[in-house]
């Protein structure tokens, strides 16, 4: 009687499966940028991860659903950053505040390659819900973390003014996101961080000090 090979234990089985998942995600990041989302497919994204199309279909059923996923997987990684950050930052709400501004900077979320793709998201917003949805998820928790450090900062201060300094300043690095997608060689992600920073010094006057610090640290 021929042995057979044992099968793989169950938690193998999963790292594998969450590896090559992850290898997908990988490649549709990078099919985006190369391609556009519109011209993104299964078979570009299985070409671009050395794979074939069937597997990507087993792991994703269809183009909108690793769109779909690709997005929620860039927003985690995206996450996973700012929230390091203020991890390492501590309980100072100057120091909480830069570190989220410096975040939206950080090589690893702020590249040719990162910034391409959420403007290809973003761009297709209004017409797949899919994608409005994962990014107000997402976005709620890091506008919350920059309104509640400009609320310890702003202390006496009318609710909606620290809401609106919080969107004031999530719209000012959003706009330099912009401005390094559009203009790549007319800007570097360190003069973006340093001219975000002297905003905010001159939104929130109490975190000039560390501010401006910060700036001469670049």
């Amino acid at each position: 009687m021929t042995d057979q090979p044992s099968p793989k234990p169950r938690k193998e089985r999963k790292e594998n499966a969450d590896r090559r998942r992850q290898q997908l995600l990988d490649a549709t990041w990078r099919s985006i940028a190369e391609n556009g989302l519109a011209r993104t497919t299964l078979a570009t994204v299985a070409a671009q991860a050395g794979l074939s199309q069937g597997v990507a279909v087993f792991y994703f059923k269809s183009k909108a659903g690793l769109l779909t996923e690709a997005l929620r997987d860039h927003y985690a990684r995206y996450q996973a950053t700012w929230e390091r950050a203020l991890a390492e930052a501590g309980d100072d709400p100057r120091a909480r505040l830069i570190a989220l501004i410096r975040a939206d900077f950080d090589p690893e979320i702020c590249n040719p390659e990162a910034l391409s793709i959420w403007f290809a998201f973003w761009g297709e917003q209004k017409f797949t819900p899919d994608y409005a949805a994962i990014s107000a998820q997402f976005d709620i928790a890091r506008n919350e973390a920059i309104r509640e450090a400009c609320a310890a900062l702003m202390q006496g201060a009318d609710e909606g003014d620290i809401t609106r300094t919080a969107e004031w300043i999530d719209t000012f690095s959003d706009g330099y996101w912009q401005r390094l997608h559009v203009l790549p060689g007319s800007y570097s992600a360190k003069d973006c961080l340093a001219e975000t920073l002297r905003m905010v010094e001159r939104l929130v006057p109490q975190i000039s000090e560390a501010a401006a610090e910060a700036r001469r640290a670049l």
